[in-house]
């Protein structure tokens, strides 16, 4: 007998209610895999911050000179650039969790390896090669792969949420690196670097997807389905293809001029150098530390802010802003280098911290409007260049150090820098909706 509509069970207005809100309830899955990313990149976030602890310990143990120390670290430093677009290409060809999880189990090996080394250029290799090349493959190109595939809504607050899982690495890491290099040495800090980053790759081996449609889910913010597209092969070709691709416009060469000074005043200055900078003055390494792994605090807010921002205003400006004041800062910081940490400092390290990545999420959003589905390995060349020019002032730095017995001279070029770097952030040309405001 057929039914009539007076028949059919009748949902009450709070069963009507309860189903939208409880569908509204379930996070998408998006959002899990970005927090598995964050995750990953805290635990390999230990590495990162071990270099600038090691100058002084490598020093008195081998007697090798701050320049050669430095030159391990800009070789780390460049590779960790060069690999990234690369990684990239590879990523589309074998999936992010193969990828990531051998770049997990490379830096593990070199860092353990280093506690056996004799001789300085089993550091090059050791921390430069084999770190530097798992650690550029689990670059920002990693968060920008995860965030263009997962996410079409909220690209730029994601990108400033796996942007501070560094610093977040960081704030986990330099204390507790610092403290081992005090009390037992370096060698315990190298082993305990290498059994993190190993700790990550069941981690990622487990929960990490490659593409929303493995899992049969729509991209965050998408009115459609998307299908995995197939695996690209030719990595190399495809990650060099568009490289000359890119380098034949101009908003390429500012993007790179632009990060090239980003990663100079940051890994390549601060994060390298500022230890043993203040260590100079009488500053313990554990007090010089801490006020590193603040940066780290502040780092996070800093950064996830900034990807609030670029998702609301002109990002060329923003990028304008984030430069000329870290300039600035720059420029007073040799005022302020003393025994004991003081509240001048201590202003100096909140707002570096809120400026230190606060580029990322502009940089990145500008890429995507410039290079469409090529932006995640454009990105990539970008990011070379910001290591490029982290590896030339923390061997620079180290030289000028040697040279003049202070590292004044450094301080006041980088800011410099900062402030050819708002200009060309000035002269970049906006383009769909990278240039809001």
């Amino acid at each position: 007998m057929n039914r009539t509509p007076v028949d059919l069970p009748r949902r009450t207005d709070a069963e009507r209610a309860a189903g939208p809100r409880a569908a509204r309830r379930r996070p998408h899955r998006a959002w899990s895999v970005a927090a598995v990313t964050f995750l990953t990149l805290i635990g390999a976030a230990g590495f990162a911050s071990l270099p600038g602890l090691l100058i002084d310990p490598l020093h008195a143990e081998f007697h090798w000179s701050r320049g050669t120390i430095g030159l391990a670290v800009s070789v780390n430093l460049a590779l960790y650039g060069l690999t990234a677009p690369f990684a990239a290409a590879l990523m589309d060809r074998f999936g992010i969790r193969r990828v990531v999880a051998a770049a997990l189990t490379v830096i593990a090996a070199g860092a353990g390896l280093t506690v056996f080394m004799t001789a300085s250029w089993q550091l090059v290799l050791l921390w430069g090669v084999l770190v530097g090349l798992g650690s550029g493959s689990m670059a920002l190109a990693f968060a920008a792969t995860v965030t263009h595939r997962w996410f079409t809504a909220r690209r730029g607050l994601v990108t400033g949420i796996l942007t501070a899982a560094g610093a977040s690495g960081q704030l986990v890491f330099l204390p507790l690196l610092s403290l081992l290099v005090q009390r037992y040495g370096w060698r315990p800090a190298a082993v305990t670097v290498a059994l993190a980053a190993l700790a990550v790759v069941p981690l990622v081996w487990l929960l990490l997807r490659d593409h929303p449609a493995d899992v049969g889910v729509t991209p965050y913010g998408a009115a459609e389905f998307v299908p995995k597209p197939p695996p690209q092969r030719g990595a190399a070709r495809r990650a060099v293809g568009a490289l000359l691709s890119a380098a034949r416009t101009g908003p390429f060469w500012l993007l790179a001029g632009t990060f090239a000074i980003c990663g100079a005043t940051t890994n390549g200055l601060v994060k390298t150098h500022f230890v043993p900078a203040a260590h100079d003055h009488g500053m313990p390494m554990t007090a010089a530390a801490s006020l590193l792994a603040v940066i780290g605090v502040f780092d996070i807010a800093g950064t996830i802010g900034s990807g609030w921002l670029t998702d609301r205003f002109n990002t060329r400006r923003l990028l304008a802003v984030y430069y000329g004041l870290r300039g600035l800062s720059l420029l007073v910081l040799p005022l302020l280098l003393a025994d004991t940490v003081h509240p001048p400092m201590v202003f100096f390290i909140v707002f570096y911290g809120l400026d230190w990545v606060a580029t990322v999420p502009p940089t990145l959003a500008l890429c995507r409007a410039h290079y469409g589905d090529d932006s995640a390995i454009v990105f990539g060349w970008v990011l070379a260049a910001h290591q490029v020019g982290a590896a030339l002032i923390a061997f620079l730095g180290g030289l000028a150090r040697d040279a003049f017995g202070t590292y004044d001279p450094v301080w006041y070029a980088s800011g410099a820098l900062c402030a050819v770097a708002a200009l060309m952030a000035l002269v970049l040309r906006d383009r769909g909706a990278a240039g809001r405001g």
